[in-house]
């Protein structure tokens, strides 16, 4: 069910900083009808530790209501409070979502043996599947492979976003969890690398503004026809590059600006992006064909 071109989403505001409903709910139909594979609202991109918990469940539900079963919704869950997690989880559950989105618990810095411990209570609480999100870079710890087999063993854990950017871990997740773990990379510049070492697919922050061409690839891909996938991919290199020239998802949010998708608007304390940055955003988009 879960592979390809998903998209983690940015989540539409308007200038005053209040959730863009009406927005969301075009773009999420946008990306449908573009070709992504699966939505993922409400992750980092879309701006969950600035959302109020209202305002992260309405995303899932209209994500879900957008879809209409078109495309998987994973719903991005995650909390360095378990019970906080469990809440969230019940919620898109309840909601209708396929799976959860569960980041390792951030700022906590929780043993491998915490970890364990989390994950399986989340799992045991709420009948949905759930993929693990393994980003050591925000999170600050890293779930090694053996905790993760443990986890995998549980019928609800099905699968990975691994935003390691390390191409060898893919290999030993497979030796340990089996082909049928669900391993997804979190990382664009490396998404056709880590498809080569036993992934399945991407979430996205490219694909928010370059969901056609991010599908295409994925295609490819799947297709057998390993240069054109390599093509797409070296094309996007320079905007892949520009879209994290600073903390994401300002420079996407600044992106799907210049597409009409939303204002550039980000939460504190996230700052606006530099006029730097958005020039470098702007000829990558036009260098890749994504502006005029």
């Amino acid at each position: 069910m879960f592979k390809g071109s998903l998209v983690a989403l940015i989540t539409p505001m308007r200038t005053d900083g209040a959730v863009d409903e009406k927005k969301f709910e075009q773009f999420v139909d946008w990306q449908i009808r573009e070709g992504t594979h699966g939505v993922v609202p409400v992750g980092t991109t879309g701006e969950s530790p600035t959302l109020s918990h209202d305002e992260h469940k309405r995303v899932v539900e209209i994500a879900i209501a957008v879809a209409k079963g078109r495309v998987p919704v994973i719903a991005g869950a995650g909390s360095n409070s378990t019970a906080e997690a469990i809440e969230l989880t019940q919620h898109a559950k309840k909601a209708g979502a396929d799976a959860v989105l569960i980041v390792t618990p951030y700022y906590n810095k929780p043993t491998q043996e915490g970890m364990f411990l989390h994950f399986m209570a989340i799992a045991d609480a709420v009948d949905i599947p759930i993929i693990i999100y393994n980003i050591p870079p925000r999170s600050v710890i890293d779930m090694s492979v053996e905790t993760m087999a443990r986890l995998a063993r549980h019928p609800n854990i099905i699968g990975v976003k691994d935003a390691t950017a390390n191409l060898v871990r893919p290999l030993h997740t497979r030796r340990a969890c089996g082909e049928n773990f669900c391993q997804l990379s979190g990382e664009d510049h490396s998404a056709i690398s880590f498809l080569a070492a036993g992934g399945v697919g991407c979430i996205s922050v490219t694909g928010n503004v370059a969901p056609r061409l991010l599908s295409e690839m994925h295609g490819c891909w799947q297709d057998g026809r390993v240069p054109d996938a390599m093509a797409i991919q070296n094309r996007m290199v320079p905007l892949h590059d520009a879209l994290f020239s600073e903390t994401s998802p300002g420079p996407v949010k600044y992106a799907a600006s210049l597409l009409g998708h939303t204002s550039e608007k980000c939460r504190l304390p996230l700052a606006p992006c530099g006029d730097a940055t958005k020039a470098r955003v702007r000829a990558a988009m036009t260098e890749v064909g994504l502006l005029n």
